[in-house]
């Protein structure tokens, strides 16, 4: 196998226009006019509606290289374009070698006959994806007057992104470009096509099975060689001659080293290479895989709240714990492998076990599940199917065939994958949602052939030991009541579209809920980047404009009249729709936590976001935390201490995540704001590995009565080595009744080799103390904390999480300099 990349300069040119702008491979028009400061910021103010009329236009993008000698020598050579986005032909030498129609597809196409020996010329023209769903007829009988919130109608006709259409927390720009790598591979003799592995546990043995399929390009007889190398170097091979195009080898791998997610065991990683040798021993072609030795399925067993519903890892049942993951930027070629490793480290960090890849995306690159392998994340990977009515003509139903065998085939392997989900929303859609039920029978039968035929069928066929479930929410298929909360995976969303309160969430016992989620606006220095200082209103233009979700500006209004007093201004509003966010995640994650085997999953949405917007996501789209990040390092915790108060009633918990006995000292103290202590009493409760247990019940009646508003209860969890682990706190008003005292915090600032010291103290009750830096970025070892004693509260920055987005800001070089930058605030501050 020869192998030459085409990434790199290309040019490109709108239809009609002899202006050439310089581009990067893998790029995109946006990437190329932003580059080449032709057009404004897409993302600020009201320049989305502008940015998106350039897609109403077609595009050329070329390139002229020069043609490896030893690649024109090969006897069959293909142009494999990994991403083009989306409607495009695909010339060599201008000579159309093929069209491409879905981006999420690898296109190869066999391109031999049209090269030149020496320079040669290859030319993609992208068609407008705006014109083409704008003007794409219905099928007859099949009508759809339907598009998700905030989506361009029609999205659902071209196998493109959907929320590069626009979502409800999504820009509608439909870039379009070469957004993967192109290249030119030549082969000869024989091509290694497919790799499948198989794994098969036994005690204190794993046997790999390797079923190889290759194309012949000369018929003749060859030699496949296995080899496997073990996480700590050790190499062995195997060898089977090949007599037809397949053939299957096996392996054992004795005293196996398991992986396991985040929480339960280390990542141990095992490398699996498949070579392609003639009869005298040369390599003619290879393919390498990375694994993870471990069995994962959900297990659907009955019990006494229904059927359970939960990931199972070498025999070991995981409480999910995580977030739902959204393309990381609107410009998919900006899509670093910095920015993805970023996000996950921030979710591990954050004690994360699983990441759920929404439907309404992309499907992300090798480098996603390659960390995800490494960091133990589970992934729940959708299809990328969401919110849309479906029409299953012959062509579409080629081109997502195609799609989801090319997919498959790609993530199978990773030691990551937990399941496979059909789509997100679509059969609870039409069970539930009006809008979906007035469409015709028979688009809802293409639902049920894509949903529960085609797709299953080629999931099986590619991926057999990965599980497959139809649908999120679904409690099996056949449309039978998907939101059923005694069985299947549940979307949860009563708290904040149908404006309940927080407490709602303690009404309900679902077996896993994969979205739930609260939104908020982004803080002042995101903000900042999309607004002139007179847009600085909730509701302005421009900040209406970044926000997709109908009606919810208003929402935030609603929840933040319901909970805290009215703000002072701007900026104090943002802090406080964060902390709400924060305050209803963390309700909801600690209930269902509290209930574990009856729940035994929570993924919030959302975890980030793809252009500066108001959201659900907890990191917006600078990267910066928002409180629900850094209170999602506590709830998520393996062992994790939370309270339940009902009224006067407090009950602390715990909830043991591990496969170890704990011991634990609970000290729960009942205070006045200026930290008088009014009842004290511990608790030593040994917790059993995978429980939640109550460790007491206090009814504070008596001691509050008449002071409600100026009292707190704190709960703080120490493990067996005597270490604070956790610190809760409760009141028995809301924070807007709240008689919260002027106190001024203060603080001192050490600085060692490779971090700071942040030590603090408060003279009276503080709630949700923030830290942040003028100019720079930070993540710190805790934020949005309360202030509870007389006793320093000591915080950590490292030198390396500080980050400078603007690369006209001097770095901090000592602790005077951050000392300049600190800046604290607490719900005090904010009226």
């Amino acid at each position: 196998m020869i192998f030459q990349t085409l990434n790199g300069k290309w040019v490109m040119n709108e239809r009609g226009s002899e202006a050439f702008a310089q581009a990067q491979v893998p790029g995109s028009v946006l990437s190329s006019l932003l580059v080449g400061h032709r057009i404004s910021d897409p993302f600020f103010g009201t320049n989305e509606d502008e940015t998106r009329e350039l897609f109403r236009r077609d595009y050329f993008f070329s390139t002229e290289f020069e043609l490896m000698p030893e690649l024109y020598e090969q006897e069959k050579i293909v142009l494999c374009c990994k991403g083009i986005d989306t409607l495009s032909r695909v010339y060599v030498n201008n000579s159309l070698v093929g069209t491409t129609s879905n981006m999420h597809r690898t296109y190869n196409f066999d391109v031999k006959r049209y090269l030149n020996p020496g320079i040669n010329m290859v030319m993609v023209e992208l068609m407008s994806p705006l014109n083409y769903i704008e003007n794409r007829q219905p099928t007859s009988g099949k009508v759809i007057d339907y598009s998700p919130a905030g989506c361009a109608k029609g999205n659902q006709y071209l196998r493109k992104a959907h929320c590069m259409f626009g979502w409800d927390w999504g820009a509608n720009i439909p870039d379009c470009g070469i957004w993967r790598s192109i290249d030119l591979i030549g082969y000869s003799l024989i091509r290694i096509e497919d790799v499948q592995i198989f794994q098969k546990h036994e005690k204190k043995k794993v046997t790999l099975d390797i079923n190889v399929k290759a194309e012949l390009i000369r018929k003749d007889h060859y030699i496949i060689q296995a080899e496997l190398v073990t996480p700590d170097g050790k190499v062995s091979a195997i060898t089977e001659t090949l007599t037809g195009d397949e053939v299957s080898l096996s392996m054992e791998i004795d005293n196996p080293k398991l992986w396991w997610p985040c929480g339960f065991g280390d990542q141990p990683l095992y490398t699996v290479s498949v070579f392609a040798l003639d009869m005298n021993g040369n390599q003619w072609d290879s393919k390498s895989y990375r694994i993870g030795l471990r069995t994962m399925t959900v297990s659907q067993e009955k019990d006494e709240f229904g059927r359970e519903f939960c990931f199972m890892v070498n025999g070991i049942r995981v409480f999910a714990m995580g977030a739902n993951y959204v393309p990381e930027d609107t410009i998919y070629s900006f899509i670093t492998k910095e920015k993805i490793e970023y996000l996950l480290r921030s979710a591990v960090n954050c004690n994360f076990n699983t990441i759920r890849v929404w439907g309404g995306g992309y499907y992300p690159s090798d480098t996603f599940y390659d960390l995800c392998d490494e960091y133990g994340l589970i992934v729940w990977q959708d299809l990328m199917f969401a919110c849309n009515i479906y029409d299953l003509t012959d062509d579409f139903a080629a081109d997502i065939s195609a799609e989801v065998e090319d997919n498959v085939r790609r993530m199978r392997h990773h030691a990551c994958l937990g399941l496979i989900c059909g789509n997100n929303e679509i059969e609870q859609a039409w069970v539930d949602w009006p809008e979906f039920r007035q469409h015709s029978d028979e688009l809802r039968k293409d639902y049920i052939r894509m949903f529960e035929d085609i797709i299953p069928g080629i999931v099986k066929n590619c991926a057999p030991q990965t599980f497959f479930w139809p649908s999120s929410p679904s409690s099996g298929g056949r449309f039978d009541k998907p939101s059923d909360e005694t069985r299947g995976d549940a979307h949860c969303w009563d708290v904040w579209h149908d404006l309940e309160d927080f407490e709602k969430y303690d009404e309900h016992g679902m077996r896993f809920v994969s979205e739930f989620g609260f939104q908020s606006f982004p803080s002042i220095k995101t903000v900042k980047t999309f607004t002139n200082e007179e847009d600085r209103n909730v509701f302005s233009r421009v900040m209406e404009s970044h926000q997709k979700n109908k009606d919810a500006n208003g929402k935030l209004i609603f929840y933040l009249s319901h909970n805290f007093l009215f703000p002072k201004d701007f900026e104090s509003l943002l802090y406080l729709t964060q902390i709400l966010q924060a305050i209803a995640v963390k309700r909801g994650v600690e209930h269902w936590r509290r209930i574990r085997g009856c729940t035994m999953g929570t993924l919030y949405w959302q975890l980030n976001d793809s252009w500066p917007v108001s959201s659900w996501s907890s990191i917006d789209y600078f990267g910066r935390w928002k409180p629900l990040q850094y209170f999602s390092k506590y709830f998520y915790a393996q062992i994790a201490g939370s309270i339940e108060r009902s009224g006067s009633i407090v009950r602390p918990y715990i909830v043991n995540e591990t496969r170890d006995f704990e011991t634990w000292r609970v000290r729960i103290s009942l205070q006045t704001m200026d930290f008088r202590l009014l009842h004290e009493e511990e608790h030593e409760v040994d917790i059993a590995p995978f429980s939640a247990m109550q460790v007491c019940e206090i009814d504070y009646s008596a001691l509050i009565n008449g002071i409600e508003n100026s009292v707190f209860v704190e709960a703080e969890f120490f493990d067996e080595d005597g270490n604070i682990r956790s610190t809760e706190i409760d009141v028995f008003v809301k924070y807007k009744y709240l008689d919260l005292q002027g106190s001024s915090i203060s603080y001192s600032v050490i600085e060692l080799a490779d971090e700071y010291v942040i030590r603090m103290m408060a003279g009276g009750f503080a709630a949700f103390v923030e830290l942040d830096l003028l100019q720079a970025d930070a993540i710190f070892s805790d934020n949005y904390f309360h202030l509870t004693s007389k006793r320093e509260k000591t915080i950590r920055l490292k030198k390396s999480d500080i980050r400078y987005l603007d690369p006209t800001v001097s770095e901090i070089q000592n602790r005077y300099e951050l000392e300049q930058q600190l800046v604290i605030r607490s719900l005090k501050d904010t009226y």
